[in-house]
């Protein structure tokens, strides 16, 4: 299958992960995605990633531990910290990386153990954004896809137009959309999608067209 210019299009060696695709590229996660194909020049081996939930945040980091080694650790703001000191500190003697994923990074997350909070301070940072407009929508249409279902550009605009983009608010849209085409045996047209968002909450349809 021939990808769009928005999907990632990984170095050839990278791996070739069954989900890559799934990662769509776009301004909102570019930063994070070129930061970690150029780790080599991170001032030590170990970076934070912090971004929505949903944003393939886990996805990334995933692709990138797999590719060079090292460790990767998932809601970091839940583990034990001295697990996380000594693992950092065995990134910058073995060379192999550690990546943080947390939502939100430090003075925001709040670090008792001194020894950490002072090497997560000289620690660079990556951050995937909420999506834009085209990611928004290229969200949509793969979530719709793994349903095999194709919705159609001017519903896809309407959707766009008017809900919050967000990774959390692209799911649910899909949720709602697909229970009530289902429920009515709808095609995926615009008034189903008007009525499916509308009956769903998600908007206001009060004296629309």
């Amino acid at each position: 299958m021939t990808k769009s210019k928005d999907q990632i299009a990984l170095p050839l060696d990278w791996p070739q992960a069954q989900d890559e695709s799934r990662f769509i590229l776009s301004e909102a996660n570019r930063a994070a995605f070129e930061h970690f194909r150029n780790w080599s020049l991170w001032p030590v081996k170990a970076s934070l990633l912090t971004g929505p939930r949903r944003s393939g945040r886990s996805l990334l980091a995933r692709t990138f531990i797999d590719r060079v080694g090292g460790r990767l650790f998932e809601n970091a703001d839940r583990h034990d910290e001295e697990e996380l000191f000594h693992a950092w500190n065995a990134a910058q003697d073995s060379g192999k990386p550690i990546v943080l994923i947390v939502d939100e990074v430090p003075p925001a997350w709040q670090i008792n153990l001194p020894d950490l909070r002072t090497r997560l301070a000289i620690t660079p940072i990556a951050r995937i954004e909420q999506p834009d407009d085209a990611l928004f929508k290229a969200i949509i249409q793969l979530l719709f896809a793994d349903r095999g279902m194709h919705i159609p550009d001017e519903a896809l605009k309407y959707i766009g137009d008017r809900v919050e983009r967000s990774y959390w608010m692209a799911e649910r849209v899909v949720e709602a959309i697909d229970r009530f085409a289902i429920a009515e045996r709808s095609r995926l047209t615009l008034p189903t999608i008007r009525r499916a968002l509308g009956e769903g909450g998600i908007i206001d349809t009060r004296g629309a067209a």
